[in-house]
C-alpha cells in the first residue's frame, strides 16, 4: 500500500506552486525597481528648470504604471482561475473518495485496493489544499501589491498637479515681468526721444547758419567737404570749429540725460562711389570711412566728450542717401552722420 501510494505521488507532481512562487518574486523585484524609477524621476524632475520636460516624464510614468496595474490584474484573474480549478478537482477528489468508502464498506471490491485508493486520493486531497492556501495567499499579495500601485498612481497624479499649478503661477509671473519690462523700455525710450530731441533742438541753434549741415531722419550730416580735404582724414580747422561746438552742446545735454540712460553718440562715415587708386594712404574707401569717423571721435575725446559715450563706424559707399553717378549724387554721399542712441 506505501509503494502504490509512492507511486501516484511521483506521477502526480504538481509544478504550480513553484510557478507561482517564481512569479511572486519576479513580481516583487519589479515594483521594488519600479518604485525606485519612479522616485528617482520625481526627484530629477523637480530640478529641471524645464517645466515641459517634467510633465511628460510624469505622464509617461502614470501610464506606465497603469499598464503595470493591469498586467497585475491579468495576474490576479489567472490565480484566481486555477484556484477555481483546484477547488473544482478538489470537489471531485473528495467525492472519489466517498464513494471508494461507501464501496469499501459495503464489502463491494478488494478492501486493500480501496483503502489504497482511499490513501492516494486523502494525500492528493492534502496536497491540493496545501496548493489552494498558497494560491489564495498568493491573491492576498497581489490585492495588496496593486494596492501599492494605486497610491503611488495616486502620489505621481498629485505631483504632476502641483507642478502644473507652479507652472501656471510661474506663466503669470513671466508676463507680468514681461509686461513690466515693456512698459520701462517704453519709459526709456520715450526720455531718450527727448533728450534727442533736444540735442537737435541745440545743434540747429549752433550749426543753423551752415547749408551743407542738414537733417535726415534721426541724424545729423555733414559733408565731407566741411570737415577733411579731399581723400583725407584729418580734420581741418573749420571742421575742428564745427566738432568744437558739437562737443560743447554734447557735454552740456550729458549733465541733463540720467545715469541709467546707456546713451551713445554714433559717428558714421560714408564716401561716394568712386574707387580709390589703391597706391595712397588709403586701400578702399572702406578704409577712408572708417578712418574720418575715427578721426571725428578722437578730436570730439580730445574736447572732454567721454570715449565710453562715443561709436565709430564706417560704411564705405555701400549706404548712399542719393543713387547714381552724378556729380550731385556723389556730393550728398561723401557724408560724416551723427546719431544719438542708446547702447
Amino acid at each position: 500500500m506505501a509503494l502504490a501510494r509512492n507511486r501516484r505521488r511521483d506521477r502526480g507532481v504538481d509544478y504550480w506552486p513553484g510557478f507561482v512562487d517564481a512569479l511572486s518574486t519576479l513580481l516583487l523585484a519589479i515594483m521594488f525597481l519600479l518604485t525606485v524609477f519612479v522616485v528617482a524621476q520625481f526627484i530629477l524632475s523637480r530640478e529641471i528648470t524645464g517645466k515641459d520636460e517634467v510633465l511628460n516624464r510624469l505622464n509617461n510614468q502614470i501610464a506606465e504604471l497603469t499598464e503595470l496595474l493591469a498586467l497585475e490584474k491579468g495576474n490576479k484573474q489567472d490565480l484566481e482561475d486555477s484556484l477555481a480549478a483546484l477547488q473544482s478537482s478538489l470537489a471531485a477528489s473528495e467525492g472519489e473518495r466517498s464513494r471508494l468508502q461507501e464501496l469499501l464498506s459495503s464489502g463491494a471490491g478488494a478492501a486493500d485496493a480501496a483503502n489504497a485508493q482511499v490513501g492516494a486520493l486523502t494525500d492528493q486531497l492534502d496536497e491540493e489544499r496545501q496548493v489552494s492556501a498558497r494560491a489564495l495567499n498568493q491573491i492576498e499579495l497581489l490585492n495588496q501589491q496593486i494596492a501599492a500601485l494605486r497610491a503611488q498612481i495616486a502620489a505621481v497624479e498629485s505631483a504632476l498637479q502641483a507642478s502644473e499649478a507652479k507652472d501656471a503661477a510661474s506663466q503669470a509671473k513671466i508676463s507680468d515681468l514681461g509686461r513690466r519690462l515693456n512698459v520701462a523700455l517704453a519709459q526709456r525710450v520715450q526720455e531718450l526721444n527727448r533728450y534727442r530731441s533736444d540735442f537737435f533742438g541745440r545743434l540747429r541753434e549752433i550749426l543753423s547758419d551752415r547749408e551743407n549741415i542738414r537733417i535726415v531722419g534721426d541724424r545729423f550730416v555733414f559733408q565731407s567737404e566741411v570737415l577733411f580735404p579731399s581723400g583725407g582724414d584729418t580734420l581741418n580747422p573749420a571742421g575742428q570749429a564745427e566738432m568744437t561746438k558739437l562737443a560743447g552742446a554734447l557735454l552740456d545735454l550729458a549733465k541733463e540725460i540720467p545715469a541709467e540712460i546707456n546713451w551713445v553718440l554714433r559717428v558714421d562715415g560714408h564716401t561716394d562711389n568712386v574707387p580709390l587708386s589703391g597706391t595712397g594712404r588709403f586701400a578702399d574707401n572702406w578704409q577712408l570711412s572708417a578712418a574720418r569717423a575715427i578721426s571725428v571721435v578722437k578730436f570730439l575725446v580730445s574736447q572732454g566728450v567721454p570715449a565710453d559715450r562715443l561709436v565709430a563706424a564706417g560704411f564705405g559707399e555701400f549706404q548712399p542717401l542719393a543713387e547714381g553717378d552724378t556729380p550731385e549724387a556723389r556730393d550728398q554721399n561723401r557724408r560724416i552722420e551723427l546719431k544719438l542712441t542708446e547702447r
